[in-house]
């Protein structure tokens, strides 16, 4: 069990190049394995799916809009489900005094505004999440490609985590902006431009993170816990294993956007204020204000994004590729190859 977790604290999802060669135990030219060689491995292009297997080719125009209409229903469907707990959050967030804790801030707004408070908002929530999803996962995948043909093939294996970083940065700022046409109709240009800068600091970091973490979460996972191969995995196992990796993912993504999004939660409620003089006025302890409630919510939330992504993935038979392995080329360059 601990070598397990030793093996998993190693995989981490920021390894550079070299130190990823060293956990993956192939150092150098001078490496070789303790045993016999077993069954060759497969290499993993990025580009590469077997046409007869999917209903159409990785990177097609098809793809792109099936992997956009996934984002829609992933994004779109679970943030619209947990409106009554971000509501509680938010109001969390700017009035502490009032909403002390979770189930006290259920309580009050029960009290105060009956069941259908709790649901105050979920239109324009399932709106706006649906265009933002959309453009994520869609331009995510776009720009995957887009930079792992820019690296090549031994550079994206090398720099994968890089990679996810700047593909997922990539997407939230076109993902963001696609809720600029809501607000531009309902408080006008100056709206925009005050709401979506404090938009990319608080979402730009959680989806790197969201992204990265989860692509690095499932490669691990498939390598130390997973008792046999992706491949021979049902789709359901791989759905499971989706699933855990998202909810991990989550934890990070609500740790790491946690300060932002209290300033956030509070610029929509006082329109006068900017994002330094409501940071200055939270200070350190107050910007962590209902961080447990967030984590709760984000892990869920991100675990099922993934899970209905995937199983999205899965209905349409689109190419999924498996976690990355060496290419045969740099294999070659380090001397692992006959």
């Amino acid at each position: 069990m601990f070598s397990s977790v030793a093996h998993l604290a190693r995989a981490n999802p920021f390894n550079a190049p070299h130190l990823q060669l060293v956990y993956d135990g192939l150092a150098g030219p001078c490496s070789s394995p303790a045993g016999p060689p077993g069954p060759p491995r497969r290499s993993r292009n990025l580009a590469a799916a077997a046409v007869e297997e999917y209903s159409c080719e990785y990177g097609s125009m098809k793809f792109y809009a099936l992997c956009g209409l996934g984002g829609i229903l992933s994004c779109g469907l679970t943030h619209t489900a947990v409106v009554p707990l971000d509501l509680v959050k938010c109001r969390m967030q700017v009035d502490p005094q009032k909403y002390k804790g979770i189930f006290n801030g259920f309580s009050i707004t029960l009290k105060e505004d009956g069941v259908r408070g709790l649901a105050k908002g979920w239109a324009p929530t399932f709106i706006g999440y649906s265009m933002q999803g959309l453009c994520k996962f869609g331009f995510y995948e776009i720009f995957k490609v887009v930079y792992s043909n820019m690296l090549g093939e031994e550079n994206t294996y090398l720099w994968r985590t890089s990679l996810y970083l700047a593909a997922s940065a990539s997407a939230e700022f076109f993902a963001d902006i696609a809720l600029a046409p809501k607000m531009y109709k309902e408080e006008g240009l100056n709206a925009f431009y005050k709401g979506v800068a404090p938009l990319w600091m608080r979402q730009i970091p959680y989806t790197m993170m969201k992204f990265a973490c989860f692509e690095r979460t499932v490669e691990a996972l498939y390598k130390f816990v997973v008792p046999k191969p992706r491949s021979e995995c049902s789709k359901g196992e791989q759905l499971v294993v989706t699933f855990v990796a998202g909810y991990i993912a989550g934890v990070f993504c609500a740790i790491v956007s946690h300060p932002a999004d209290s300033v956030v939660s509070v610029l929509n409620k006082e329109k006068g204020s900017t994002a330094s003089q409501v940071l200055q006025r939270l200070g350190f302890k107050g910007v962590w204000k209902g961080l447990f409630a967030r984590i709760i919510m984000i892990g869920t939330l991100t675990a099922l994004q993934w899970f209905i992504y995937d199983s999205v993935k899965v209905y349409f038979r689109l190419p999924r590729p498996p976690p990355p392995e060496m290419p045969e080329s740099l294999k070659k360059k380090l001397g692992l190859t006959q």
